[in-house]
């Protein structure tokens, strides 16, 4: 028996709203995410030093299709023309999750479901084609390339690169970090180990008597925490 066709669904969560189906399911969608990095040069360096910074929000790109002419579906029916539905009806639906919602003063914050994929965003852009027209004028027929972006609680992604998100610890492996104007060993600390009480260790691995005696530019050693 042939399964029954799944199709994908879009609701907003905040503020809570009723799902409503495409039309059409996509051919294709496509997830990325990427991380930033800060470069740090030293002198007489062949390439700079980098220093994690923070990750990405994912981005869902997807194309979605409507359409109400159906011309076979129509002479079925034994309908004219006139009947045919407005296709800008449903894009409309997509369309107006870019509005900027009352309560919120941000646009609402979706959910996309597509059997067991989900993918929670806000809409960041829509792009429609109207591609067929009734002698009325009437689109017809429509594309939209959409794109959401990741809506992320600092609790639990969605997604592909979805992770359950964790206390920052640092790492069983030494680190290297260069010293920006404004660093303190303290400051170092904690960002690194989120205790700026811990400065003396990272100033025991780099034989710093002095606190202080640092300088923008300087590559310190940031022992792991046994």
């Amino acid at each position: 028996m042939p399964e029954t066709l799944k199709r994908a669904s879009i609701r907003t969560i905040e503020p809570a709203g009723d799902p409503f189906d495409v039309l059409f399911n996509p051919n294709q969608y496509r997830l990325s995410k990427s991380n930033q990095f800060s470069e740090f040069s030293t002198p007489g360096g062949g390439a700079p030093l980098l220093q994690f910074g923070h990750g990405s929000a994912q981005t869902l790109t997807l194309q979605l299709f409507f359409d109400t002419y159906d011309r076979q579906a129509r002479i079925a029916r034994k309908q004219n023309e006139e009947s045919v539905q407005d296709v800008s009806v449903h894009v409309r639906k997509v369309t107006d999750l870019l509005k900027i919602n009352e309560k919120l003063h941000a646009p609402p914050i979706c959910q996309f479901s597509w059997g067991g994929f989900v993918f929670v965003g806000v809409m960041q852009q829509a792009n429609v084609n109207f591609t067929l027209f009734l002698p009325n004028g009437v689109p017809v027929r429509a594309t939209a390339d959409v794109v959401f972006k990741q809506f992320f609680d600092g609790k639990t992604e969605t997604g592909l690169f979805s992770a359950a998100v964790t206390k920052k610890q640092s790492a069983n492996f030494n680190k290297r970090r260069t010293v920006r104007l404004g660093d303190t060993l303290s400051m170092i600390a904690a960002q690194e180990y989120e205790d700026a009480t811990l400065w003396r260790k990272i100033a025991d691995a780099n034989h710093l008597d002095d606190p202080l005696a640092i300088r923008p530019g300087d590559v310190l050693i940031i022992p792991a925490i046994e």
